[in-house]
């Protein structure tokens, strides 16, 4: 039960918000529908406890300390539910559904696509070649077990910020070593929250591989087809680079454009359909979700236009071959993936992806992607350290200005490239030295905790045999 004063500001924080759609309402909105969605991955998805999901998950970021006095979350396991609510309004609910991850819901939204999918046909043997046997591989020499410690050890820090979940390490197509927290291990399926871009890409290249889409091409979205409509011109590729110039600004506030579709739109695609040009096409980067989002309709519409389609082709052309048995794509309630946040793989299968780039798109000499498809995501867009749906280690240590954090890992070679995502997701993929790092956690540090993966990675490398 809350208490009297937090039931009170938040009473009247509703009232001068005056009505949904203003920025403190859609900010509350947003911070119960986040509760819900994520507290439903990490609770019934990774089997990570409540308490852990909110004390670091939820309630770190930015001011949703803010609402922990009147945030009531409840999970009903036998249901595979979870139902949030301030101060007993704004009641979001989020439920795992089969095959296609948490689909989070409003009271009055309109009842989802399918509730859900029936399971893979079993037998599919992965062209990829195995990375690790089913138990935890030992770091194979000192360096690298005293790397892999360090990449865990808080340094005393109270409450903990880093929260190092997984670290996996490959090297030439082998996990040399890795290390997971207490309550998780290999077959864990974690939250790549924007790794998922990266997915998405590799899912965008085996359409690409297949005839049914071409990335410069314009996008054949109904939507902008009316003449003198400049959005026609829009290609995949320029939403992967994040240059579409559409108005889908994102700040992470709860009151930005990008949460207002992550937590609260029905149909989240179905609404970046709607919003106008900022800039022209091409011409300007600007990061967003909502362009992943825009991705994620596309492939399911060169897919066979429903999530069955796109899941067992996707299952059929891109996961089973790599071996990633682990991985969902969560789906919103049209049945589009949730491409730019939220799908959820075990540590190990977001370094077979990291392995597939290494390998320019082939798996055990099957091609999945098209030949220089990695070369496109390392290729930076415009003066930035940014590539085709991964981060580049192009400008290394350099800051961007915008955000004042590094563009890439000083401690990385600049051949190197990166899934990168929100709290500490990282897949760094190093084609000099055959290495892919894979490293994963609930972070509370500045910029993804990205200047303590650099140290680790430094470290990592350091540790591995040239």
């Amino acid at each position: 039960m809350p208490s009297m004063p937090a039931l009170l500001g938040l009473l009247a924080l509703l009232s001068l918000a005056g009505c949904a759609g203003s920025g403190p309402y859609q900010a509350l909105q947003v911070a119960s529908g986040l509760s819900s969605q994520l507290v439903c991955i990490d609770t019934l998805q990774s089997g990570l406890p409540l308490a852990r999901s909110l004390q670091q998950r939820v309630l770190s970021p930015g001011a949703m300390h803010l609402v922990g006095p009147v945030l009531d979350v409840q999970v009903d396991v036998a249901q595979r539910r979870v139902r949030s609510s301030l101060a007993g309004l704004l009641v979001s609910q989020a439920t795992l559904r089969d095959g296609m991850g948490c689909l989070l819901q409003w009271p009055g939204d309109p009842a989802p696509h399918t509730p859900g999918l029936p399971p893979l046909a079993d037998g599919q043997l992965p062209d990829l070649p195995s990375i690790a046997g089913p138990a935890v591989v030992a770091p194979a020499t000192p360096a690298l077990r005293q790397a892999l410690a360090r990449g865990f050890d808080e340094g005393g820090a109270r409450p903990p910020a880093l929260n190092t979940l997984a670290v996996v390490v490959l090297q030439h197509g082998r996990v040399l070593g890795e290390q997971y927290a207490p309550g998780v291990g290999p077959a864990t399926p974690l939250l790549g929250f924007s790794m998922s871009k990266s997915l998405t890409h590799a899912l965008a290249g085996m359409l690409v591989q297949q005839g049914r889409l071409q990335p410069d091409a314009a996008l054949p979205f109904k939507a902008w087809q009316t003449p003198g409509d400049a959005r026609a011109s829009i290609t995949l590729a320029q939403l992967m680079r994040q240059t579409s110039g559409l108005a889908l600004r994102q700040d992470n506030s709860g009151t930005d454009p990008n949460s207002r579709m992550l937590f609260i739109e029905h149909d989240k695609a179905g609404w970046a359909l709607q919003q106008p040009l900022h800039k022209p096409p091409g011409q300007a980067w600007a990061y967003t979700d909502g362009h992943f989002v825009l991705a994620g309709r596309l492939l399911r519409d060169a897919a066979g236009d429903s999530p069955q389609a796109l899941r067992d082709l996707a299952q059929r052309a891109l996961l089973g071959p790599l071996g990633m048995q682990g991985t969902t794509l969560t789906l919103d309630a049209t049945g589009t993936p949730q491409a730019a946040s939220m799908f959820v793989a075990p540590a190990r299968d977001w370094a077979r992806l990291g392995q597939l780039y290494l390998n320019d798109g082939l798996a055990g000499g099957r091609r999945l992607l098209p030949a220089g498809w990695a070369h496109r995501a390392a290729t930076p867009t415009l003066d930035t350290g940014y590539g085709e749906g991964w981060w580049t280690n192009a400008r290394g240590g350099e800051r961007m200005a915008a955000w004042d954090l590094p563009w890439g890992l000083a401690s990385a070679p600049r051949d190197a490239f990166f899934a990168r995502g929100f709290m500490g997701q990282y897949t760094v993929v190093v084609p000099s030295r055959g290495v892919v790092i894979v490293r994963m956690g609930i972070s509370s540090l500045r910029g993804d905790a990205i200047e303590a993966v650099n140290q680790l990675v430094g470290e990592v490398l350091a540790a591995l045999p040239e």
